[in-house]
């Protein structure tokens, strides 16, 4: 199963401006099982879990001095760290926050040496230690994307097809038609890594969605990890119930239950943490940056992944499957949350990416795009069409109040077109949208993985 992010590990390697690098990504996204797969290009690979290895700690707190470090690690590995030639792959090291601050330190004193730090809930470790500024580089890991999924499927050669299609012309109704039943396939099984080995492996769907729900029970459990002990019932009735409210504006009242914003705010900023939510926020889309014009109080949220959000809310997935088509044109929360997904994975991997919507402030005439986003450093307006299509009054309404804008976006079922200001595009085609070294990325799927 080849990993965008696998491109970007080995151009870190080869870098001479290398830093320690941070693999932050929500918990079974397929960290630890692509660092080692990366560790196999190195003459030997030192891993620590500092979960399964607690004994370990000790070692970072007694002092910072990246040497001594070293030659411990090395004893108790019973393996020669050798800079230049050894991975060293710290794993869990939430569990170990001088570790992460010794990062900073191996950098400064033992530069060449290729060391690799992650964990399942790392971004609330970071939260209390930070991040050595200057020093440490991250690099975000999601699910597999649609590209992603293709090539694990045996389908990499449609990747090259999308993107070098030209958007001018309508691309050939067999190939759309099948790039369409594959969607639909990933719409059921989704990108988290075991649900799709699961289904390669078997061609039975009803073991990955037995995956899906493994792993939204190991998504609850977590919540005792990094919650308090009175927020764990907000916790629950928010995972159950986000999932009801992707496509719309979050509103606090819409939670069931007698609960207020300020007990369930802070939830929702902690399942962000973790990676199981993300939010997009509103933005006035005057111009970049986006997020520099952003209110804070309107959000939508979409859940990591469509198919364990779709799971919570207990659709029949093997619809997908027997009826797409029906499927495409009823679940447009979903299509939307797609895009979303999407877009978090083509975006430049190592930054924090965000996701922006529009939406008109007056209370007279309601209008909305689905999301607002940079691409060749202009403003692009993305509407989101499970079906065959609509008027998009919202954008011509954006694009009449945006006059500098060449153009909007549309993704839907529909074959590629064009027509006035809008282009169309199909749903199959949102990696087009990649930042050009994620498009590098995107090219090195087309061998077979």
């Amino acid at each position: 199963m080849k990993r965008l992010v696998e491109w970007h590990l080995e151009q870190w390697k080869m870098s001479f401006m290398r830093k320690p690098l941070l693999i932050r990504g929500a918990r079974q996204v397929g960290k630890t099982h692509t660092i080692r797969k990366f560790g196999a290009s190195f003459k030997n690979i030192v891993e620590i879990n500092f979960e399964l290895a607690e004994d370990a700690i000790p070692t970072f707190e007694k002092d910072l001095d990246p040497h001594r470090i070293l030659q411990e690690l090395s004893l108790r590995a019973d393996q020669d760290i050798i800079p230049g030639e050894t991975l060293l792959f710290l794993d869990e090291v939430q569990a170990a926050p001088k570790a992460i601050i010794a990062l900073r330190y191996f950098y400064e004193m033992i530069p060449e040496l290729h060391v690799i730090a992650a964990g399942s809930l790392l971004d609330f470790a970071l939260e209390q230690v930070g991040i050595p500024v200057g020093r440490v580089a991250s690099l975000y890991m999601y699910p597999l994307s649609f590209m992603e999924f293709l090539s694990a499927t045996g389908n990499q050669r449609y990747i090259e097809v999308i993107l070098n299609h030209d958007e001018k012309e309508e691309m050939a109704k067999t190939i759309h038609s099948k790039l369409l039943d594959l969607l639909g396939h990933y719409f059921a099984i989704g990108g988290m890594p075991e649900a799709i080995a699961k289904w390669v492996k078997t061609q039975n769907a009803k073991v990955s969605f037995e995956v899906q729900y493994h792993i939204i029970d190991n998504y609850q459990m977590d919540f005792n990890k990094y919650a308090k002990k009175h927020q764990i019932k907000y916790l629950q009735q928010l995972f159950t119930q986000i999932p009801y409210m992707v496509g719309q504006q979050f509103q606090y009242k819409n939670v069931h239950g007698e609960y207020r914003k300020r007990e369930l705010a802070p939830c929702i900023d902690l399942m962000t943490m973790a990676g199981i939510i993300h939010p997009i926020h509103h933005t006035a889309a005057h111009g970049l940056p986006l997020g520099g014009q952003v209110n804070l109080e309107w959000f939508k949220l979409i859940f990591l992944d469509i198919a364990i959000c779709q799971a919570i809310l207990g659709f029949d997935l093997s619809s997908w499957f027997l009826e797409p088509d029906a499927q495409f044109v009823n679940k447009g929360m979903v299509a939307e949350a797609f895009v979303g997904q999407e877009l978090l994975c083509d975006s430049q991997s190592f930054k924090k990416n965000h996701l922006y919507f529009w939406r008109r402030t007056e209370k007279s005439s309601k209008a909305e795009i689905d999301y607002v986003y940079t691409f060749k450093h202009q403003v692009l307006p993305i509407e989101v069409k499970s079906g065959p299509g609509g008027k998009l009054k919202s954008m011509h309404l954006f694009l009449d109040q945006h006059k500098k804008l060449p153009y909007g976006l549309r993704f839907s079922t529909l074959n590629y077109s064009k027509s006035e200001k809008i282009v169309s595009k199909p749903l199959y085609a949102v990696a087009s949208l990649a930042h050009p070294d994620e498009r590098k990325a995107l090219e090195s799927l087309f061998e077979k993985s």
